[in-house]
């Protein structure tokens, strides 16, 4: 087994390498020169192998990923993901109605078509966003609505209800909501809508989520074993540390090649300063929205708090003005007799 990751990568370059070709170039210098110590550490860490490539930053994903070029990996993640065999047909355009600002929390949003027809839209999330089941569901419903004005006008008058297929949302969460952290142990959520009666009616939204934070903490809790292939995946989007790159490859030799082509496309160094220059930004951006999202809902918890305090307020006032009251009329009582 390679002792580190420049031994099983030899395109792996040097930092002596990196350095001289970002020198060269005034751009490559100033941008450089621009982000913090700890930035530019991280960025020579990565590309020289000092730690292993954040597969989830979106060009590394969609470059490992891509089911034009290597249809069997997104099968193969998504048929484990479903717990069933499924095989990408084509890759829709995205038209969601999603906010502008919601999408800069994404790291990836792709939509496709099964060779059954079942559709699936499969997102990375950086950091979870609050109220993931409404926004969800918001999602599903556009994607929903897009597959029957679609099938409507392939079909025309031939169109039936029967024809719409089921459309899976499938999240994984980077960083997930709070509350998926209280189910430390459990990192694959389902949801599908089902009566309270037992009949069974077919409705095709359907719900998964996948907590990569909380299948690392769980993971490393257990000595960083990697039980079967779908935790294998998981290991491959969320873990960067190189004896765990190393022990996946050696579990799962296979993975080999996603590696290969994420450290080719690190020998181009500009490109991958302006992957690295994005994904910065995208933090940056993430937290703001998070922090946003945070003051919001604690702005609505006091507003709220106001109203139950006003109302209780106002019940006093109406209790003491009716005592007042009761005592007033006592005293006219007593002022009679």
């Amino acid at each position: 087994m390679p002792k580190n990751l420049k031994e099983c990568f030899p395109m792996i370059q040097s930092r002596e390498e990196i350095l001289k070709q970002i020198n060269k170039q005034k751009n490559l210098k100033e941008t450089f020169d621009s982000w913090k110590p700890e930035e530019r550490k991280e960025f020579l860490d990565i590309c020289t192998g000092v730690r292993g490539v954040k597969i989830l930053y979106d060009a590394f994903f969609k470059e490992v990923m891509n089911p034009e070029y290597a249809p069997q990996r997104l099968n193969e993640f998504l048929s484990l993901i479903l717990k069933d065999t499924v095989r990408v047909m084509s890759v829709l355009p995205n038209e969601s109605t999603r906010l502008t600002d919601e999408s800069s929390l994404l790291i990836m949003d792709i939509i496709v078509e099964f060779e059954c027809g079942v559709i699936a839209n499969i997102e990375v999330q950086k950091i979870g966003y609050l109220f993931p089941g409404q926004r969800s569901a918001c999602y599903s419903a556009d994607l929903l609505l897009r597959q029957y004005k679609r099938l409507r006008d392939e079909k025309k008058k031939g169109f039936s209800y029967r024809d719409i297929q089921t459309v899976y949302t499938i999240v994984l969460f980077e960083q997930s909501p709070k509350e998926f952290q209280a189910y430390p142990g459990v990192y694959r959520h389902c949801f599908e809508q089902k009566s309270d009666t037992g009949i069974e009616v077919k409705m095709p939204q359907k719900f998964i989520y996948i907590s990569l934070d909380i299948f690392r903490g769980k993971q490393q809790n257990e000595d960083g074993k990697i039980h079967n292939r779908l935790e294998a995946w998981l290991t491959f989007f969320c873990r960067d540390e190189p004896e765990m790159i190393l022990r996946l490859i050696e579990q799962y030799p296979e993975f080999k090649a996603l590696y290969e082509d994420v450290y080719e496309l690190c020998r181009n160094v500009e490109g991958v300063m302006e992957i690295f220059s994005k994904e910065l930004l995208e933090m940056d951006r993430n937290t703001v929205k998070l922090m946003i999202d945070e003051m919001q809902e604690e702005i609505q918890r006091k507003e709220q708090v106001i109203r139950e305090k006003d109302a209780a307020l106002k019940q006093k006032d109406i209790e003491l003005e009716s005592f007042v009251q009761r005592i007033a009329e006592l005293e006219k009582k007593l002022v009679e007799k």
